[in-house]
């Protein structure tokens, strides 16, 4: 295992393209002319971003697409990745200001949810920065009826971030900020309630301990974070991932992960990497499955450091 607490997370070091006042007029734009004319316009704008994109981004992504498409990546994967994540960030508009007419959503294993909630038990729910996480949040209010709250690191909020939290006011409301004394009390609050609790178990962020595992048939570092706080938490754990599957269509899937996350104090290192090799095989797994959904645009690896 490495620590690395002074260190900054390396997707950190990337600037956030765009800036508020353009992002606004986007979103005006799609809200005033629609959907469709909204769709049409990622053509140029995934152009645009994917010629201007940094050359060790594109390197990174490469690197990526390779291992999950077991081949060497063409121009035309990382165009795919590109307009998969573009299109979310769209979706991201129209779900959060209620708009969801011509969305076609399949659910698979949201009876695990429904059973829980019937029994009054909380769940942790593993996610990663793949597909729209959105799109599982909007799951709490349609067919499942569970409390659905994140738990997150807001140091690194951008203007994507702003933006969004100004379209649905309760979206802010909806993530219990990490960093902060009784972040953990509010967390067993809601699984207390029958609530879903959920961490994105894929990046690190300034300060988390990670532990190289294999991930795509190669040592990656994973943060111990997500994963240890399963642990204080003990509830059932889950895996969740909103994939985009095409326009307006998305599967939502929910997955049993563990019936509890145990690190025993005489051997906590060695079960913390344990479960992180295998959260890493099961996202290893959905990468190959839809290798144009997972959204890390840096050397995740870390060959470029």
């Amino acid at each position: 295992m490495t620590a690395a607490p002074d260190a900054p997370a390396p997707w950190a070091a990337t600037p956030e393209r765009g800036s508020g006042a353009a992002l606004r007029l986007m979103v005006r734009i799609a809200l005033g002319l629609g959907w469709r004319a909204a769709h049409g316009m990622l053509f140029p704008v995934t152009l645009f971003y994917l010629l201007s994109s940094p050359a060790a981004q594109k390197r990174a992504v490469r690197r990526y697409l390779a291992r999950a498409l077991g081949r060497d990546a063409r121009w035309r994967d990382l165009w795919r990745l590109y307009f998969c994540f573009a299109s979310t960030m769209l979706d991201r508009v129209f779900l959060l200001t209620g708009r969801r007419a011509g969305y076609q959503v399949e659910v698979t294993g949201l009876e695990m949810l429904r059973d829980a909630a019937a029994r009054g038990q909380g769940l942790v729910l593993l996610g990663a920065h793949m597909g729209s996480f959105e799109a599982l949040r909007a799951v709490g209010g349609e067919g499942a009826s569970v409390e659905v709250r994140m738990l997150m690191h807001t140091d690194n909020a951008g203007a994507a971030d702003a933006l969004f939290d100004s379209l649905d006011p309760t979206r802010r409301a909806s993530v219990i900020a990490l960093g902060r004394p009784e972040a953990m009390l509010e967390a067993r609050e809601v699984l207390d309630r029958a609530g879903v609790v959920g961490l994105l178990a894929d990046r690190a962020v300034r300060g988390d301990r990670t532990v190289r595992v294999d991930f795509l048939g190669h040592p990656a570092p994973f943060p111990g974070g997500p994963m240890t706080l399963a642990a204080i938490l003990r509830a059932p754990v889950v895996l969740g991932f909103g994939l985009w599957l095409g326009p307006r269509r998305y599967l939502l899937r929910f997955e049993e992960f563990a019936p509890g996350i145990d690190l025993p104090r005489d051997r906590r290192e060695a079960a913390l990497q344990e479960w992180l090799a295998r959260y890493a095989d099961r996202l290893s797994e959905v990468c190959r499955e839809h290798p144009y959904n997972w959204f890390n645009f840096y050397a995740f690896w870390g060959e470029d450091r």
